[in-house]
Order: C-alpha cells, then sequence, then structure tokens
C-alpha cells in the first residue's frame, strides 16, 4: 500500500464514520424525545404508551457498540500503516488530499460534539428515570469512544497534513 491509497482509505473511513455519528445522533435525539413523553407521562400518573422505549433503547445501544468495536481495528491499522512511511513518502502532491483528510475530521469532530450534545440531554432526562432499566453505561462507553476516536483522527490528520505540506516545498507556491 501507498501513503495516497491510505489517504483515499482514511479519508473514506472518516467520511463514513461522520455518516454513522449523525445517524446515531439523530437516534439519540429521538430516544430523548420519547423519553421526556414518558417522563411526562409518569408525572402525571398517565399509564405510559411507549412500552417498547426500552428493549428500542437496549438494542440500540448493544447496536452502537457493536459498531463501535468493528471500527476501531480499521483505525489502529491506518494509524500504524501511516506511521510506517517514511517523511518523504508523503510526497507534496498528496497535500491536497491532505488538507481534504484534514477537513472531513474536523468535520467529524462536530459530528462528535453533537452527538455528545445529545447524549448530555439524555444523560439529564434519564437521571429521573426509574421505571426500567437502561443500558446508558453503554452509551457512556461509545460516547466516550467517539470522542477518543475522533481526537486521534484530528491528530493523524494533522500529521499528515503536515507532512505532505512540509514535502510540498516553498516552490509549490510560486
Amino acid at each position: 500500500m501507498n501513503p495516497e491509497t491510505l489517504l483515499e482509505q482514511i479519508s473514506s473511513a472518516c467520511d463514513a464514520l461522520r455518516g454513522d455519528v449523525i445517524a446515531a445522533t439523530r437516534a439519540l435525539l429521538e430516544f430523548n424525545r420519547r423519553l421526556e413523553q414518558i417522563l411526562q407521562q409518569l408525572h402525571k400518573n398517565i399509564e405510559v404508551r411507549d412500552t417498547d422505549f426500552a428493549a428500542q433503547f437496549n438494542d440500540f445501544c448493544a447496536q452502537l457498540r457493536k459498531e463501535q468495536d468493528g471500527r476501531e481495528p480499521f483505525w489502529t491499522e491506518a494509524r500504524t500503516a501511516a506511521r510506517t512511511f517514511k517523511p518523504a513518502d508523503w510526497t507534496g502532491d498528496l497535500a491536497l488530499a491532505a488538507k481534504g483528510l484534514n477537513s472531513r475530521a474536523k468535520t467529524l469532530s462536530r459530528a462528535t460534539d453533537e452527538f455528545t450534545t445529545a447524549y448530555d440531554l439524555f444523560c439529564r432526562n434519564y437521571k429521573s428515570f426509574t421505571a426500567a432499566k437502561l443500558n446508558v453505561w453503554l452509551l457512556t462507553s461509545c460516547q466516550n469512544d467517539f470522542s477518543n476516536l475522533t481526537g486521534k483522527i484530528l491528530f493523524l490528520a494533522r500529521e499528515i497534513a503536515k507532512q505532505t505540506e512540509k514535502n510540498r516545498g516553498p516552490h509549490a507556491f510560486g
């Protein structure tokens, strides 16, 4: 594998991860909306109509954890592969693609921040919910992993961009 192929794979995986984070955020916001309705029903001593909430939420958390576990090997291998190349391998002609990856990583970071915001909203409501056992610890684990992985991807993207810019040299601007 060469640096260009690796850069393409990392960029593609970054886009896919961002899409997954955005989808997970939407799902979590919907679970939060449903939880708010359940809490209102419980507060008013009304029978809870959303009887599938706990099972669906727990399934969502388990699926999110499974997806997250499936991603980790790629990113570990990609970071290792990127670091096996010599600095000179990151040629200046890869600078634009490296900047694109850096931009993708920043967009992923914003998506991860939105997931964290949705997570915080959900947890705030969950604190007053005792009607069913929810696997919030699994959600917490995924949220932490999203944040950690995003930080590693941002660092890797900056590292690659720095190398390609360095190898681009001053003659590229003239």
